[in-house]
């Protein structure tokens, strides 16, 4: 059965790799991305896709779903940062909590009312392995996946008697670029004279365990596919399987 799939996030990474794969599996897709550049070019690239620049930030773009009759919503939009929790400035801490949390929110709450009226629908929450631990330096970030892991199992709960799905996917450290970056943007403001300088060699210690040794983002993007697609789910959804216990261990050594 065909399904309209709401994908936001979806100018690269997992997003793009989901939008395509759903797509060529017979669902209609609406890619949607943060900017209308990056829309431009995904409109070139894959002129299959319904793409569509809706920033989950902004308030108008989010109003656009309401012209959508959208089955599953799969949020994926999101942001990185890095730092100690003793410097990490103010403004950066509330940009993430902005896209990852109240974005998430806000797009979610504006769909929500016509799942409820059809009795039926599924929101997927990109969360990550960071949602369930946390280390040295990805606090920021790190905080952010455990608000939207209250919030996914919450909602989960509150919306099963209305036919409606909602489950959360972890995925640990893949090569998308996204964790290159999230890990160097601790140095767009940290320097040696801040609060916590020695928090500089437990960055690197983190940094090496989350950018070496990075997996395949297809693993994510099939699992991604399962979720859209299953009858049923559960409420989180480690990928890969294990990956608790192998982070958990790669601390442990180090």
């Amino acid at each position: 059965m065909s399904l309209t799939v709401v994908i936001t996030g979806a100018g690269s990474g997992f997003g793009k790799g989901a939008a395509l794969a759903l797509s060529a599996r017979g669902h209609h897709v609406i890619a949607t991305t943060e900017t209308e550049a990056q829309a431009t070019a995904l409109r070139a690239e894959a002129p299959q896709l319904q793409v569509e620049k809706l920033d989950i930030t902004n308030a108008a773009d989010i109003q656009k779903v309401n012209g959508w009759n959208v089955d599953v919503l799969l949020n994926n939009a999101g942001a990185g940062q890095t730092g100690p929790m003793a410097d990490v400035p103010m403004d950066r801490v509330r940009f993430l909590f902005e896209v990852n949390v109240f974005g998430t929110i806000a797009i979610t709450q504006a769909v929500l009312p016509q799942m409820v009226k059809r009795g039926k629908g599924r929101v997927i929450i990109v969360s990550s392995i960071a949602g369930v631990l946390a280390g040295p330096a990805f606090g920021p970030y790190s905080m952010t996946k455990h608000a939207l892991e209250a919030f996914g199992k919450s909602l989960r709960a509150e919306m099963v008697a209305q036919g409606i799905d909602v489950t959360l996917l972890n995925p640990g450290p893949y090569n998308t670029g996204f964790n290159d970056r999230m890990a160097d943007s601790m140095w767009e403001w940290f320097n040696e004279a801040s609060v916590n300088a020695p928090a500089t060699e437990l960055h690197q210690t983190m940094r090496q365990m989350v950018t070496t040794n990075q997996m395949d983002p297809i693993e994510v993007v099939n699992r991604m596919v399962e979720l859209v697609e299953a009858s049923t789910t559960t409420e989180n959804n480690f990928v890969p399987e294990g990956i608790i216990e192998m982070l958990t261990a790669q601390v442990a050594e180090n």
